[in-house]
């Protein structure tokens, strides 16, 4: 099988490619003018309507020279409201119809065969981030332009948390200083801005798995680890190991103590300037030892 065959067919199917997907696919070229890489994001089929896809995953196929004879390098890109077992069942898929298709151009098969599996799916399978519990049927969730996934309840807790504490550090600045814009609500995994009512989302009910958790209860295992831990923080305090913010925000605060007022007997420590002294001095000594018994010779 030549080369121009395998290119010929390699255009046809890119050319098909662009005349289905049109915008929403992305062909490189090497510098010889050959297709190396196709893109695209693929989203589940439900009929346009973009509010319920509530999962995406962008899929990129490397093209080898020898392609379609042997099989294209696929990766999955950027997952949005899935997991790790999902993209290996995708993964998996992949490899099947590729050695289905063994010899044949297979990135249109390989792109549907990814959205039917994201249709089946189009339920978030990752966490909440905000209260790191799933998605159970019945839950009411919100997708966030980023493609991040909360129960709509969590949502609108953290954004009143969130709000509470701006307006709190924004009392604290003077004036000059106060962020005249507002508080604006970003998405709590990647920080993108975002625009939701908050009166809307919490009027949602709390998710499935939050309502049927047990009641958190302090036990004596928990205690006694709290003890423990108040001990070693308290050490560490002592040695010097924790740092003090209220010490932090005085350490350019200047206090000068009478000779009166300071304690008897108060050793400060060694200093930086001390410690060099001292050296220098033993050195120094040890030269004039060194130098005197080389005269003596």
């Amino acid at each position: 099988m030549t080369a121009n065959y395998s290119n010929e067919r390699v255009d046809e199917e890119i050319e098909a490619l662009e005349a289905i997907f049109m915008d929403d696919i992305t062909i490189s070229y090497n510098d010889k003018g050959v297709p190396e890489l196709v893109k695209t994001t693929i989203f589940p089929s439900t009929a346009n309507d973009i509010k319920k896809q509530y999962v995406c995953v962008t899929f990129e196929a490397a093209l080898p020279e020898m392609y379609p004879d042997c099989e294209p390098i696929v990766t999955l890109k950027n997952p949005r409201g899935l997991d790790d077992s999902v993209l290996n069942n995708l993964y998996s898929a992949m490899k099947n119809k590729c050695l289905e298709y063994s010899g044949q151009p297979v990135i249109y098969e390989l792109i549907e065969l990814i959205r039917e599996n994201l249709t089946e799916s189009n339920l978030p399978t990752c966490q909440c981030a905000v209260c790191l519990y799933g998605f159970c049927d019945g839950d009411v969730f919100t997708k966030t332009p980023c493609f991040h996934y909360f129960h709509s309840f969590c949502l609108a807790k953290h954004l009143l948390t969130t709000e509470k504490h701006f307006n709190e550090e924004q009392e604290k600045l003077p004036t000059w200083q106060k962020n005249t814009k507002g508080f604006q609500a970003v998405c709590p995994v990647c920080r993108e801005a975002i625009s939701c009512c908050v009166d809307d989302l919490k009027n949602a009910p709390p998710p499935k798995e939050l309502e049927d958790a047990q009641n958190f209860s302090v036990t004596n295992e928990l205690r006694l680890l709290q003890s423990k831990m108040q001990e070693l923080f308290s050490y560490q305090k002592s040695r010097g190991g924790i740092i003090d913010i209220e010490e932090e925000e005085n350490k350019l605060l200047l206090i000068t103590n009478s000779s009166e007022d300071s304690p008897p007997n108060h050793d400060p420590g060694p200093s930086l300037v001390q410690v060099e002294e001292n050296g220098m001095s033993s050195m120094n000594q040890k030269m004039k030892s060194d130098f005197g018994n080389t005269s003596l010779r």
